[in-house]
């Protein structure tokens, strides 16, 4: 009995051993990372000296680093591009730090990755075309940096997307016409950026649509009439643009601001409710 015992906790130790090892590779981009960002001065720090399983914000399946959140941990500085050589990751959480610099193109290295959150950061230049190659990615969310450029123009690619969140950084150019095959998208934040150019009817093609904010852009056109049709969509904002001619009263009444628009002077004024529906 005493053999089988022994046998079995054994068994367990090793089992454990086995879940806290993680590849020399990954534990040093973890390291690199550490020291890149400031470590001593993260609000919650590693002990580098103990098991990769008592690092904050670590978590390690199968000897794989899968998920890494270290969220509101005064990380300062540039990501190092080791940070990349963790491919195993499905999450990706540095949101609210003070991370500088651009997003790699090596990101596209991380092609488990469902959930990436670098908002609220210091980031700046544009986001790279790489990131497209992410097919699993579910969630993305760069909200509140200094982010300029375009958009990438295979957008689409990423057709797993439910959550697009840029809004508050300076992206501008117009939308890329692969961004309407992602169908599945159930929050577009796009507000407080330098956009332009016109809506599409292919808007159509967001039917589970929830939350769509354009607010505080340079678009222009008329609002395709399409949107009355996304039969999910609880939130929308589309004021503080250039949009004109008419629209539905349910478009009006479900815009924040009841579609308050700019002119070429940048006075604000209201567009105009369509006849068909002043008469209902």
């Amino acid at each position: 009995m005493k053999v089988l015992v022994t046998i079995s906790l054994v068994f367990a130790f090793s089992l454990s051993v086995l879940a806290d090892t993680v590849s020399d590779k990954e534990k040093e981009a973890l390291i690199k990372l550490y020291h890149a960002t400031n470590g001593l001065q993260w609000k919650k720090k590693w002990d580098l000296s103990l098991s990769v399983s008592t690092w904050y914000g670590v978590k390690a399946e199968n000897g794989k680093v899968v998920a890494l959140n270290l969220a509101d941990n005064n990380l300062q500085g540039k990501l190092p591009e080791e940070l990349y050589d963790l491919v195993n990751l499905e999450s990706l959480n540095l949101e609210k730090n003070k991370i500088e610099g651009s997003l790699s193109s090596s990101i596209f290295n991380l092609k488990e990755l469902e959930l990436l959150n670098m908002a609220d950061n210091k980031l700046s230049g544009a986001i790279p075309s790489s990131i497209c190659q992410l097919a699993k990615l579910k969630d993305l969310e760069l909200f509140m940096n200094a982010i300029s450029g375009e958009l990438p123009s295979e957008i689409g690619k990423l057709n797993q997307l439910e959550i697009l969140a840029v809004c508050n950084n300076q992206i501008n150019g117009k939308l890329p016409a692969s961004i309407y095959k992602i169908s599945g998208l159930k929050v577009l934040l796009l507000n407080n950026n330098k956009l332009s150019g016109s809506l599409t009817n292919e808007i159509i093609n967001w039917n589970a649509l929830q939350n769509f904010s354009l607010f505080d852009n340079d678009f222009t056109g008329d609002i395709p009439k399409e949107i009355e049709k996304l039969s999910n969509l609880e939130e929308l904002n589309l004021s503080y643009n250039k949009f004109a001619g008419e629209v539905s009263k349910k478009i009006a009444l479900l815009d924040a601001l009841n579609m308050t628009m700019m002119d070429e002077d940048g006075n604000p004024f209201l567009l105009e409710i369509n006849q068909e529906n002043k008469l209902q």
